[in-house]
């Protein structure tokens, strides 16, 4: 007689009530329609789950219906817009969300005299939205002269940058004539009215493809407007190209090429928002939308020295944007100063009816709010020196050859990282000090001690669940990187995650959610460093994060390396530092940060292109 108990206990284990060895099971079966104990045997060794041959028997009906039910909802055939039936929520339960919105407070309008009108257009490529704002208002600037400009400045730029998938240049200029019409008969829509802009493409455009940087989606239309790209059109804004992202939000590789960062060019912008952050950086768009699940905001903003904001989870809609992971992917503005990504996010944030995640939160930008009265900490232990690792993972000298030149690889790469990162650090203790100088009181604050890296599949999971019938049909081949760190190969390690391991991440994920809220009682922003644990905290926890260029390396920089995971640095390229704030704390993390960019001025400087 089979002890049920045990029989559970085993199921229970294994994640059966969803994925039994998620994919492993279903692969062996999937041959010979029908599961095995011999089966069972070879995925309970991949999964790490003993079950005693005795019980074996009586577990084969149920996991054939299992995979029955795995084939009814493959015939489905999911599209990537639909999302799951949990909605992920970081806030507490005690949390309060100030929900009454207040009239926008932009900085005051410059001055404006016969020198702030270029006799080049051309010469406004790098003005921020604000100056831009008040040229286009004032009626010194029209929104077809600026679009024609930039959309010139692309068509010139991009053969160098490889930042555009698609040029939208009937639209933009249809836009801007509407725009200008609606200037001269006296309808102003506000700051971003004229301005054009470059969406990271994986937001849907009705008419253009959207292709998601990857190969096999070259030629996907989506036939819809994001909502974002819905808002942005009523603001009064240009769209005038879809920028590159990484293949499927993954780094600076797309189908097309490398996009190439305009501070030195022969090293990629990073990613995943590497079309964003480069034709940002290089003036050719007056503005940008990114997106970020792990980084994808924060690293191209820092390669190519933008400011670049990634808000809280649920605080932009996602709609009609491609989904990675439904519980941590954010969109958010890529621009070149601080209250540029103000006024953006002024104009994209709030519910729209469709993504579930969104909460009525109020966004109140107020540019003459004191940032002297703020709560201040620092992450003070991450800005420190972290001990020397050693050269290699690998100690032993035995092996293939093989073998010896991965040891050599790591060597060089290690090497040329921690150069880098000790370079680096002088930047990042120079910025601790302008603060000081600026009269800011920081508290020395410690990120919760929790398992944080073993979160991670908590995005694996939800991503391979994104791109499951990529996987299954095979097109994932079609995709341009195939490395063991690449989304093909990630996405098919992921099948391997059992769901109640995903479900224990997530749980320990509360547990962080709760930790950091606690942290965040106590202060309104935190100074960090932008490449720390904290990018993978605040990407779990929800966050918002500030990030700005924090000055250029020097002559006496160690050289750009071409070795792969150190693909960065050399003379003259930009390095930064990150601004977080509590959950929905926007307005006051920017005030913050906007202080210090206008004390160092960093974002005032632009490449030699």
């Amino acid at each position: 007689m089979i002890d049920r108990r045990l029989f559970l206990a085993a199921c229970s284990r294994m994640g059966l009530g969803t994925t039994l060895f998620p994919g492993t099971l279903w692969a062996l079966a999937h041959r010979t329609g029908t599961v095995t104990k011999d089966m069972i045997e070879q995925a309970a060794i991949i999964a790490d789950v003993p079950i005693p041959a005795e019980f074996r028997d009586a577990m084969l009906g149920s996991l054939n219906d299992f995979v029955d039910g795995y084939d009814a909802i493959h015939e489905l055939h999911l599209p990537n817009s639909v999302a799951p039936a949990l909605d992920f929520n970081p806030a507490p339960a005690a949390a309060n969300v100030t929900e009454g919105k207040m009239p926008m407070r932009i900085s005051p309008a410059p001055v404006l005299g016969t020198r702030d009108v270029p006799r080049n257009i051309e010469d406004l490529c790098y003005a921020t939205v604000r100056h831009l704002a008040a040229l286009m208002r004032s009626r010194k600037i029209s929104s077809a002269a600026l679009t024609d400009m930039y959309i010139a400045r692309l068509g010139r730029l991009d053969p160098t940058l490889h930042c555009v998938i698609t040029m939208t240049a009937d639209r933009a200029r249809a836009q801007a004539a509407e725009a200008d019409r609606d200037l001269a008969a006296g309808k102003y829509r506000g700051p971003l009215h004229g301005l054009p802009w470059g969406a990271k493409d994986l937001l849907a455009v009705k008419g253009y493809p959207t292709t998601w940087g990857a190969g096999g989606f070259e030629h996907q239309v989506i036939d819809e407007d994001a909502t974002v790209v819905q808002r942005l059109d009523a603001a009064g804004a240009v769209l005038i190209a879809k920028l590159t992202l990484g293949a499927l939000a993954l780094g600076d590789v797309w189908y097309g090429g490398i996009t190439r960062n305009p501070w030195k060019t022969e090293q990629g912008s990073s990613g995943s928002s590497a079309g964003p952050a480069s034709a940002t950086a290089a003036g050719c768009v007056a503005f940008s939308i990114g997106s970020e699940t792990l980084g994808s905001i924060a690293s191209p903003s820092t390669r190519c020295g933008c400011t670049g904001l990634r808000p809280t989870f649920g605080l932009v809609p996602r709609t009609g944007a491609m989904a990675l992971s439904w519980s941590m992917d954010k969109l958010g503005p890529i621009c070149r100063s601080v209250e540029d990504c103000a006024i953006v996010l002024d104009a994209i944030h709030g519910p729209d009816g469709h993504d579930r995640t969104v909460r009525r939160a109020a966004f109140n930008w107020d540019a003459s709010l004191d940032w002297r009265t703020l709560r201040v900490g620092v992450l003070e232990g991450d800005f420190a020196a972290p001990p020397v690792p050693p050269l290699a993972r690998h100690a032993d000298t035995t092996g293939t050859e093989e073998d010896a030149k991965r040891r050599e690889t790591e060597q060089r790469q290690q090497a040329a990282n921690r150069a880098h990162a000790d370079y680096d650090r002088k930047y990042a203790t120079a910025g601790l000090e302008k603060l000081k100088a600026m009269g800011v009181r920081m508290t020395p604050v410690e990120l919760p001690k929790l398992p944080w890296a073993a979160m991670r599949p908590v995005l694996l999971a939800e991503a391979a669940a994104s791109f499951d019938e990529l996987t299954r049909s095979g097109r994932d081949k079609l995709l341009t990187s195939q490395g063991p760190n690449d989304w093909p190969n990630s996405f098919r390690t992921a099948r391997f995650i059992p769901a109640v391991e995903y479900i224990q991440a997530n749980r320990a994920r509360m547990m962080g959610i709760e930790q950091m809220a606690a942290l965040f009682d106590r202060f309104d922003v935190v100074v960090a460093p932008t490449f720390s644990l904290q990018l993978v905290v605040t990407n779990l926890t929800g966050h918002p994060a500030l990030i700005l260029p924090n000055g250029f390396r020097g002559e006496d920089a160690p050289p750009f390396s071409a070795e792969p995971g150190a693909e960065y640095g050399g003379p003259g390229t930009p390095v930064s530092l990150t601004f977080l704030g509590p959950l929905h704390g926007e307005a006051k993390l920017l005030a913050f940060a906007r202080a210090y960019q206008d004390a160092t001025g960093f974002h005032e400087k632009h490449p030699a292109l």
